[in-house]
């Protein structure tokens, strides 16, 4: 058995995937399978003949979206660690390498995210761990803001991007994978906010790195998608995880962080979907609400949402870095 699967969910990715594939033909690291999952590509999706041996293809009758699609390649992985990776990330030669040595390194550590650089500069940070707040708003950490501010070493962090992350297979999968429900973005989040308060931590190895796109299949950053779906899953996972005891704190500041996303967004030209992402959001509420048993099992879930999630006042102005040392 391959020690580690790298599962890449491709859509409409034919101006990227041939790259992401070519990166990873030169890993060092070499004890690997490709799962490639074509969702319902409109283009037909990748030539299966033009693959490498350590490919196998499957294709979806129907776009399934994001998260469906990566808990798909989960089960049909065979290795102990899963490594996601978009079809537009593509990854320096040591890549999975680090991955894996910062796995065995820290075997308490079953999260493992890379160093994302912007691919049109590489002097830019796409981000160094995903960062989750209060208020329920979540960010790449440090993106935009220049490489050299990135950790040097593994650090703890809230928990990785999908974009590029590494996962232990069998905690994945016995934590359900992505709610599916969230169809796209937002999945990585709450996944990791699940895992934390179950007492699972997140590190970055700052060695791991990857030059990435993002969103290169949805029509970017600040898409009618993107924004739909951002609006809807940040409010889900806002209401499945936020213990009993932080909500008379956070309910406030959620109010006001959506308040002020929807002014930015309206200023934008994107108020429509913005708007419709959060009714829809709303409508399913009570379903999420329900959730909450599952993603909140432990009476030590409010002492580990403690430690995980960000309290400060300014971080979501500057939406930096947050790693810790490690234990």
């Amino acid at each position: 058995m391959p020690a580690v699967s790298v599962i890449i969910v491709a859509y409409q990715s034919a101006d990227c995937l041939p790259r992401c594939l070519n990166a990873l033909a030169h890993q060092s690291f070499r004890d690997f399978e490709i799962i490639l999952i074509d969702n319902a590509s409109p283009d037909g999706g990748p030539d299966e003949s033009a693959l490498p041996d350590n490919a196998r293809l499957i294709r979806n009758a129907e776009n399934r979206g994001f998260a469906a699609a990566n808990n798909q390649g989960a089960a049909e992985a065979k290795g102990r660690w899963i490594a996601l990776l978009n079809p537009d990330a593509f990854a320096r030669p040591s890549w999975l390498a680090e991955l894996v040595g910062a796995a065995e390194r820290h075997p308490d550590y079953r999260m493992i995210g890379s160093l994302q650089l912007m691919d049109e500069d590489d002097d830019v940070l796409d981000g160094a761990g995903d960062v989750y707040h209060a208020s329920g708003l979540a960010w790449r950490g440090g993106h935009g803001d220049p490489a050299g501010i990135a950790p040097i070493r593994d650090a703890e962090i809230f928990g990785p991007c999908a974009a590029a992350a590494l996962y232990d297979r069998e905690m994945f999968l016995a934590a359900g994978g992505f709610d599916e429900r969230y169809f796209c973005y937002f999945e990585d989040v709450d996944l990791a906010l699940r895992l934390n308060l179950k007492g699972e931590r997140a590190l970055i190895a700052p060695r791991a790195v990857v030059r990435h796109v993002g969103s290169a299949s949805s029509g970017g950053r600040r898409s009618d998608f993107a924004v739909y779906h951002g609006f809807r899953n940040r409010l889900w996972t806002f209401i499945k995880c936020t213990p009993a005891l932080v909500l008379p704190l956070a309910v406030p500041w959620h109010l006001a962080a959506t308040l002020a996303l929807l002014a930015i967004h309206t200023a934008r030209g994107g108020g429509k979907p913005a708007f419709r992402g959060l009714w829809d959001g709303l409508r399913g509420a009570g379903e999420f609400w329900h959730a909450r048993k599952s993603a909140l099992p432990a009476e030590d879930a409010f002492r580990a949402y403690g430690r995980a999630v960000s309290f400060s006042l300014t971080a979501p102005l500057f939406r930096g870095i947050h790693e810790k040392p490690l234990d």
